[in-house]
């Protein structure tokens, strides 16, 4: 396995190329679809880059539900297309990369004056199987409610009638957008995060590169591109009024929220998919050393840059796992993390947030740039192929230029590459055995696989070469150090949340380790005793917007 370098050492480089090299195309959007985009055109043979104002995957791509998932819900509206799509792309999603895409299996439970009847599950979940291609061994089963206790004996029993059962995919958002971006490096990409778009180049009237400013450096320059998209999720309208191109209604944004408890205070068995009384679904599902929940789904028109978790979102969480779950007795003090998103769909007159479709849309400008929105993160490699596809058509009229077809459904994303899952879990055991001998637990592997992959192997050697007797410190700054190497690490806050996933999943060690990752950060980053006691004092406001709920 080959590991690509694109470090904060090298991030001059970077920046040098992106100066003098007239691009076939430049991404703005450093999200899943941007992601996915930049992999499907450096694969197809064009020279791309992408251009991040903050973190990869620092806006919806770290803050989704976490599923590869078909859409159940979808039939209800009977949007049967998208319900083929996506559930189809799980299988490819899980087969590039089946240490961060798992199979994940779901229980709907059917309840007395719920919103599902057992003979319109039974026919819904055999249509979504259909649509969705499923394998015979994950086709769903219809259960009685002894078996429904049995696989998840939280339910309440005395309004249970039953369960339906079938297959899905849990995930890490931020890590499949970056796993897609380090990806791309083999096929000599360039992306950068911290830099902004400020304006257009245009000849003629027509879009022909950027200008931008490197939030690190403070330097301004130019971009020179044949073609820019623009897939910026719930900031393309800002784009589009950059290139005043925006008309009509634009984007519509709703925020979801998920909360983080203790595996202890929400044991779950598995993952439930249920219903509350207002008619909305919400997800259950254990992760490790904790089980989180979600998701709202409510209309947003706040600062997209500071989305946080309210009380009310909260209190209408916990009522609704309080009500399918009555033995465990939730409140707001049990909420050791949470999260909020936003979703940017395509507004339709009359709809409310649940009711808007998940489609993702194409809008091309006059001048010649090119909008996707809409979507879902399942779909996200369908949305980057139909969007290069687009360029693929301009390319052969504009250069008499002929592009090859979409191949990522073959290109197995950085981390493996796997024979199959279960080569996944042997691996896992595998690893196991070794850093039991350091005293690690099988949490530790579980973490370590499915965050990294193979890559792992790379860590670990880091983590012999430190010295000091206390193994957790030694393998947490190993994986620091690995970041910063291989995945544009800027700043310890991104470590945190997009690379580990540590403030929402294991928000305990953020408080137990981050002094230490701030002194690796000032050793790496040279940087002075100023700049630490401010990221000290933004990682302690963090943890409290993430696990303090406030009116």
């Amino acid at each position: 396995m080959k590991l690509y370098n694109f470090s904060n050492l090298n991030r001059s480089e970077n920046t040098k190329i992106l100066k003098e090299t007239t691009f076939d195309l430049v991404v703005i959007g450093g999200g899943i679809t941007g992601a996915g985009i930049l992999l499907d055109a450096a694969s197809r043979g064009l020279k791309v880059a992408l251009i991040e104002k903050e973190d990869f995957a620092s806006g919806t791509s770290s803050k989704s539900t976490k599923l590869i998932h078909g859409g159940l819900r979808y039939l209800k509206q009977f949007d049967f297309w998208l319900v083929k799509e996506v559930g189809t792309e799980r299988a490819i999603v899980h087969k590039l990369a089946p240490h961060l895409v798992l199979p994940e299996k779901m229980l709907l439970p059917l309840v007395e004056n719920g919103s599902y009847g057992k003979w319109l599950t039974s026919i819904g979940l055999k249509v979504y199987d259909l649509l969705a291609q499923v394998e015979d061994e994950d086709q769903r089963q219809m259960v009685d409610k002894t078996e429904a206790l049995n696989l998840e004996p939280l339910l309440p029993k005395k309004i249970l009638k039953g369960a339906g059962y079938y297959a899905e995919y849990r995930t890490d958002d931020a890590r499949l957008t970056i796993e897609n971006i380090k990806t791309a490096l083999q096929y000599q990409a360039v992306p950068i995060n911290y830099t902004e778009v400020t304006n257009f180049l245009y000849t003629n009237k027509k879009v022909q590169g950027v200008e931008v400013i490197d939030k690190i450096t403070g330097e301004t320059y130019k971009i020179n591109a044949k073609y820019v998209i623009n897939a910026t999720g719930p900031w393309v309208d800002e784009i589009r009024l950059l290139n005043k191109s925006k008309q009509g209604h634009g984007l519509h944004l709703t925020k979801g929220v998920h909360l983080v408890f203790p595996f202890e205070k929400f044991p779950v068995k598995q993952s439930v998919y249920f219903d509350v009384p207002d008619g909305r679904m919400i997800f259950a599902i254990p992760r490790g050393k904790i089980t989180y929940v979600g998701t709202t789904d409510t209309n947003y028109t706040d600062n997209k840059d500071e989305v946080y978790t309210n009380l009310t979102d909260a209190v209408y969480l916990i009522e609704a796992i309080n009500h399918m779950f009555p033995k465990i007795n939730l409140s707001l003090e049990d909420i050791q993390s949470s999260w909020a998103g936003l979703r940017p769909l395509i507004h339709e007159d009359g709809k409310s947030p649940s009711e808007l479709s998940r489609k993702d849309e194409i809008f091309v400008s006059a001048s010649g740039l090119i909008s996707i929105a809409g979507g879902k993160l399942t779909g996200y490699r369908k949305m980057a192929e139909r969007t290069v596809d687009k360029i693929a058509k301009r390319m052969e009229e504009d250069f008499a230029i002929k592009i090859p077809k979409c191949n990522t459904d073959k290109i197995p994303l950085s981390g493996g590459t796997w024979e199959s899952y279960r080569e996944v879990k042997q691996y896992r055991k595998q690893l196991f055995k070794e850093l039991e001998k350091d005293g690690f637990s099988k949490y530790d592997a579980f973490y370590l696989v499915h965050t990294y992959g193979k890559q792992t192997e790379e860590i670990l050697k880091l983590y012999h070469n430190f010295t000091g007797d206390d193994n957790p410190e030694k393998l947490i700054k190993a994986e620091f150090h690995f970041t910063v190497e291989y995945e544009i690490l800027q700043n310890p806050i991104d470590f945190f949340i997009r690379r580990t996933g540590r403030m929402y999943f294991d928000i305990e060690s953020v408080k137990q380790y981050s002094p230490i990752i701030l002194e690796e950060y000032q050793k790496l980053f040279k940087t002075d005793n100023a700049t630490i006691e401010n990221y000290k004092k933004e990682i302690s406001t963090l943890i409290e917007k993430h696990s303090v709920i406030k009116d």
